[in-house]
């Protein structure tokens, strides 16, 4: 009983228990670094999306807008939005009198072009995703299999030494069960950070919903339909 834990376990490891181990292990570097990077990412994309948005509508020159949203950081979604708007409306205006125009008008160019950048971002900021969710809805059973897995070898060993007293049996088996421990420590992180982000996340869809609709009001028609009003850029 002296000897019962995690060091011991280990010492202790056949093939499987080192697979189940490093698994574990594997889990749970790849969860925190997807849930640090994910809170970096989008506490970046947070602090600046109000400024650029705001800044974009506020700038009167439509060239001085767009070489501001060049500007900004590769990670800075709402502007690479709506660059992909500008250069899709530019696009269509140089080739007025062309098959391209003939074939779709201004607003429905505008808007493919704003469906693929909104689904393009959307995309970037489920990076991880995929992995705290497989984290957390795996790892408690990978700890499990290695719990299973030391108990029987615990048992074949009480049954060869025929020692059967409860001393002999409560080391090896408390033993196996720090798997399962470990695998419920690997697992909960991951499922507290996957719902965090999935919050996050609906929250910043809805801006992208929000700023494409006006990005497509303004290049398709000169004006946002909200404001009412055409902004000083729409004029240049």
């Amino acid at each position: 009983m002296s000897q019962m834990g995690f060091s011991d376990l280990i010492h202790n490891f056949d093939v499987l228990g080192w697979i189940v181990f490093v698994t574990l292990v594997v889990m749970s570097i790849g969860s925190i670094y997807f849930i640090v990077a994910n809170f970096l990412r989008n506490s970046m994309i947070r602090a600046r999306m109000e400024k650029v948005i705001g800044t974009f509508w506020d700038t009167p020159s439509a060239q001085d807008a767009v070489r501001f949203l060049e500007d900004q950081p590769r990670s800075e979604p709402f502007s690479k939005i709506a660059l992909d708007a500008a250069q899709a409306a530019a696009h269509h205006q140089r080739n007025e009198g062309s098959r391209l125009v003939e074939a779709l008008n201004r607003s429905e160019f505008i808007d493919r072009a704003l469906r693929q950048a909104v689904a393009r971002e959307s995309l970037r900021l489920e990076g991880g995703m995929t992995l705290l969710a497989t984290v957390g809805s795996s790892a408690p059973f990978v700890g499990l299999l290695g719990t299973v897995w030391g108990i029987y070898h615990a048992l074949i060993k009480i049954a060869a030494s025929g020692n059967a007293s409860m001393e002999a049996v409560a080391g090896p088996v408390g033993e196996a069960l720090i798997m399962t421990a470990f695998g419920l420590f690997v697992a909960i992180p991951a499922v507290l950070g996957y719902n965090f982000y999935v919050r996050q996340n609906r929250v910043i869809y809805a801006r992208f919903d929000e700023f494409a609709h006006d990005l497509h009001d303004f290049f398709a028609t000169g004006s946002r339909v909200e404001a009412g009003v055409a902004p000083a850029a729409a004029r240049k």
